[in-house]
């Protein structure tokens, strides 16, 4: 296994269970477990989801960059998920079946296709396992007739919940004073036993109306949130796996309801050694989200003449456990970032010419040594892509490395910026109307008719392409 070209230390990680940064070390040597929590695919997702799912990607492409072999697993919560944690309100995915006009199942399949496009275009890459909930509802009955026989388990009129009294060390991950919260409960918990008690499985209030409910021991329903991920996880890795990740708001009950209740199942702890969370996205109204109505979708920045890649890029200019707030200024800088990034990749090859590629086949200079020891180790503590970026940016002004040189480190470092750093500047395969549209826009250039070329322009970029004016003509780029 390959820790990297040049790194001094292994890979170090935040740890939210232990509120530390710890050395990586795996269960079995070389090869890691990732479960990254999924969407809930009941609308589009907006933004400050897909910074999460950047960060775990930067995560994915870290160890595999350090030589693990990586099994990652994300689930597609399609059911479930209801409108409060508090194990109250409609579900999501019934509440946009009403919002659309249709059925649960049109919903669930319209916005996973919608998240596969999004995370595709973001050049995230695709788990090796997606797991839909309602594709595995038997392994979810069968987890919670487990518990129910180890006695964790009681009824109420609207569902099967789990004692969360009966384990000593719940909430451990969110360090919750579980005793705080009991004494200071002004909260109507309604049949539930204690405020921290969760739904196992939903009774149907109306069995037949809703798209999505199943038979099960317990009568007819549909499963609460959290067993979903215990189920699925547990069906992929077992009783015991590397990394468990997702937002910051996971972690003081959707994340502590799965340890409670995959440990309470097993017997053993702990059920994954490390849990990592990114930090929200933050606009000036707030925290960005659905149910507060004021999130932005990825086809919002696209209308807004952005690129998916130009806001991958934003997020990695801040670390992954820190907020980041979100400005059209601070996209519009990121935006900028990236096009001369392109630009300067168009230049290198424009210098190497037809041997850009071969140049990646030389042995690397001690300069690029230098520079790859430096942006490992930034990487390698706790993924600090800040400081990464900054070492890339030095190393492409250093005057003293050639083309050539510049070229291989870029290549390196973009393995774990993802920006496709490799397809810049490789012409587009055009069809003869786009063809003809740009032959005229430069034919109004030369005439000096701006207004005219600024109109074709916009024709051109209603079409998903990007127009970049050089010195040797007009470049023309897909938008991603």
């Amino acid at each position: 296994m390959n820790l990297g070209v040049y790194l001094k230390d292994g890979l170090k990680l935040y740890n939210t269970l232990t509120r530390t940064i710890q050395p990586f070390r795996p269960i079995n040597a070389g090869r890691v477990k990732l479960y990254t929590c999924g969407p809930t695919v009941y609308n589009y997702a907006h933004i400050g989801n897909l910074r999460t799912y950047i960060f775990e990607d930067v995560l994915r492409r870290t160890l595999e960059y350090f030589g693990y072999s990586v099994k990652h697993v994300m689930n597609i919560t399609d059911v479930g998920h209801l409108t409060s944690d508090a194990d109250t309100g409609e579900d999501k995915l019934e509440v946009g079946a009403k919002r659309e006009g249709t059925d649960a199942w049109s919903v669930s399949k319209k916005y996973t296709q919608a998240f596969l496009e999004d995370i595709e275009s973001l050049n995230i890459k695709e788990p090796h396992v997606l797991c839909y909930a309602t594709k595995h509802i038997q392994e979810q009955i069968d987890l919670v007739s487990d518990l129910e026989k180890k006695g964790f388990t009681y009824r109420t009129s609207d569902g099967l919940y789990f004692d969360t009294s009966k384990l000593s060390d719940y909430g451990k991950l969110a360090r919750l004073d579980v005793k705080g919260l009991k004494a200071g409960s002004r909260v109507d918990i309604r049949e539930k036993k204690n405020k921290t008690d969760f739904a196992l499985w939903k009774f149907s209030q109306e069995p037949g109306k809703r798209d999505m409910e199943w038979d099960s021991p317990w009568g007819t329903g549909f499963p609460g949130w959290h067993i979903e991920c215990s189920a699925m996880a547990m069906k992929y890795f077992g009783d015991h796996f590397d990394i468990h990740t997702g937002g910051v708001d996971h972690i003081a009950v959707h994340h502590t309801n799965e340890i409670a209740q995959t440990e309470a199942a097993t017997g053993k702890t702990p059920w994954v050694n490390y849990w990592i969370h990114g930090e929200f996205l933050i606009l000036d109204s707030g925290r960005m989200g659905k149910s507060k109505g004021n999130f932005i979708a990825l086809n919002s920045l696209r209308k807004k003449g952005y690129t998916p890649l130009d806001y991958r890029y934003f997020c990695l200019t801040a670390h992954y456990r820190n907020p980041l707030s979100f400005s059209w200024d601070s996209l519009n800088g990121a935006k900028n970032s990236v096009s001369r990034l392109n630009e300067i990749v168009i230049m290198i090859k424009e210098d190497l010419g037809t041997d850009y590629e071969s140049i990646l086949e030389r042995t690397r200079t001690q300069p690029e040594k230098k520079y790859l020891m430096s942006f490992e180790n930034k990487l390698a503590n706790d993924l600090d892509l800040p400081e990464g970026l900054a070492v890339m940016w030095t190393a492409l002004r250093d005057e003293s490395l050639s083309s050539g040189e510049k070229y291989r480190l870029v290549l390196k470092f973009d393995e774990i910026l993802g920006l496709g750093v490799k397809a810049f500047g490789v012409e587009e395969k055009l069809t003869k109307d786009l063809s003809d549209l740009i032959k005229r826009r430069d034919q109004y250039r030369v005439a000096g008719n701006w207004v005219k070329a600024d109109e074709i322009r916009g024709k051109i970029h209603e079409r998903g392409y990007d127009v970049r004016d050089t010195p040797k003509g007009t470049v023309v780029k897909k938008r991603r």
